[in-house]
């Protein structure tokens, strides 16, 4: 019998970096995300196969069951890594894969691999819906991180997440605000790495406890604030915040110096998305500067 599941993608609008440290964070799931087909087979195998937005095949891996022994892949660095997710959603619930049953598994992103959406935790969150187990402690046995990004492949709302004692707690929220046609995502033409950036925040050595104080407020603050000057107040705090803890400059400061409004950078810095503030005569400003994948935030977010 053929099984679907589905899973949103993430954005973390606020709160970056501290959401280790017990921040709590503004985020948004997106229209965009990652399905998982499986479809059951008779041989005695687990085939897998990746398809982008434009349905061409980027991975591929067959696995034996039920020790999943690599047979052939098309890369085995991603096929080990794939190995890794299953072993342990095994081990999460015995009962998955033992039966020696074959498989064959299709997944399908509907965004390019180097937005930096969530192609990771998609697939993370779908095949602990197929292993019935706890995604959360899935991620956490693998990738690592807060986990927020979960909380967005399983929500179809805005939410607060944070950690409390090392547990994820997420609150959804109504951010819809008043404003959003002044909002737009403007893609960085680079994917960053997340683990890297997060090793070098853990090197180092400030008060997290007043940062993750510090970032809460300006959460909480953003989700409730009626007017755009208001919320581009709040995005240049929270930028200018983290640029002295992280002594890098911000990403308006580096790249976009001239531009009259706001630019905040979202989850780890450096690449993927940021948040902008204007109008659609300012997106022009980014795609004239080569920034071509420009989205107003209806477009994004679910």
């Amino acid at each position: 019998m053929q099984q679907e599941f589905y899973s949103n993608g993430k954005l973390l609008l606020s709160g970056e970096y501290a959401i280790l440290d017990g921040a709590v964070g503004l985020a948004v799931p997106t229209k965009f995300g990652q399905s998982l087909t499986i479809v059951p087979s008779n041989s005695p195998s687990l085939e897998w196969k990746s398809f982008d937005i434009d349905k061409q095949l980027w991975f591929e891996a067959e696995f034996e069951v039920p020790n999943l022994k690599l047979r052939t892949t098309s890369d085995e660095k991603m096929a080990n890594r794939l190995s890794e997710i299953l072993t342990v959603a095994k081990s999460l619930n015995p009962n998955f894969l033992a039966d020696g049953q074959g498989w064959s598994l299709e997944t399908f992103l509907s965004f390019p691999r180097d937005w930096g959406l969530g192609t990771s935790s998609t697939l993370i969150n779908n095949i602990a819906q197929w292993a019935m187990v706890d995604a959360h402690d899935l991620l956490h046995s693998t990738f690592g991180g807060s986990g927020y990004d979960i909380a967005c492949a399983q929500h179809n709302s805005p939410l607060l997440y944070h950690l409390k004692d090392n547990h994820p707690s997420v609150q959804e929220v109504r951010f819809d605000p008043p404003f959003k046609e002044n909002l737009f995502f403007v893609y960085l033409n680079e994917k960053q790495n997340s683990r890297d950036a997060i090793a070098n925040y853990r090197s180092l050595e400030f008060d997290k406890a007043q940062l993750a104080h510090d970032l809460t407020h300006i959460t909480k603050n953003m989700v409730t604030c009626g007017t755009l000057a208001e919320f581009e107040a709040l995005m240049d705090l929270h930028e200018q915040t983290l640029s002295e803890v992280l002594k890098v400059p911000t990403v308006k400061n580096r790249l976009f110096p001239d531009y009259s409004k706001s630019i905040k950078s979202l989850g780890a810095w450096g690449g993927d998305f940021v948040l902008v503030t204007g109008g659609q005569e300012d997106q022009l400003y980014f795609k004239n500067k080569d920034f071509r994948t420009v989205l107003p935030y209806s477009e994004m977010v679910l």
